[in-house]
């Protein structure tokens, strides 16, 4: 902007009736007058241009994350019922009925074609437990009947069974490395 106000302050300031030749005069002299303001400034932006590319990784130029997952595939849902809560835990506590108020990480998903998928974004190196819970009346609980038989699908890392009763924290924990990892979990009804 700068470069134009001079050029065009430079073409202004001469304020006399022109002939045709003092205008010609004055033309070249304004074409001259702006090249020598406008290739250095180029140059200034296409050397910034060069810095801003070529500084930046490519991963964060193109917009592409290098942040691990653990990706979760979760399988054999009966029904599009409600929504399943994916709930990844770093310890005993709350697991896995309490999710909705203990889980490290919780995903709330809505169910087609009997499957879905939950992603945990930026998750620290660690020992973790998933619990899976097909929430069919979105209550935000696993329900269960009496003698703690549960009535909603669940599933947890590492295929723990839940016998009368949840499984525990450790029979379902998994060490996280902080590398990308894929887990499948099938409910169970």
């Amino acid at each position: 902007m700068v470069a134009i106000e001079r050029c065009l302050t430079a073409w202004s300031c001469d304020e006399e009736i022109m002939n045709k030749t003092t205008i010609w005069k004055s033309a070249a002299a304004f074409s001259v007058k702006c090249l020598e303001i406008w290739v250095p400034m180029s140059a200034q932006c296409l050397a910034f241009l060069a810095v801003l590319v070529f500084a930046n990784p490519p991963g964060i130029a193109f917009g592409q994350t290098s942040c691990p997952n653990i990706h979760v595939k979760i399988l054999n849902i009966k029904n599009s019922t409600g929504n399943v809560a994916c709930a990844l835990f770093e310890s005993s506590v709350g697991f896995p009925d309490e999710y909705l108020h203990f889980a490290t990480n919780i995903m709330v998903i809505k169910i087609r074609d009997n499957q879905t998928h939950c992603d945990f974004k930026d998750i620290a190196p660690g020992t973790y437990a998933l619990a899976v819970v097909h929430d069919e009346n979105m209550n935000g609980k696993l329900d269960t009947k009496w003698l703690g038989i549960q009535t909603e699908g669940y599933g947890f890392s590492r295929d723990a069974k839940a016998l009368l009763g949840a499984p525990s924290f450790s029979s379902a924990s998994f060490p996280y490395d902080g590398q990308d990892l894929d887990l499948t979990i099938s409910l169970h009804y």
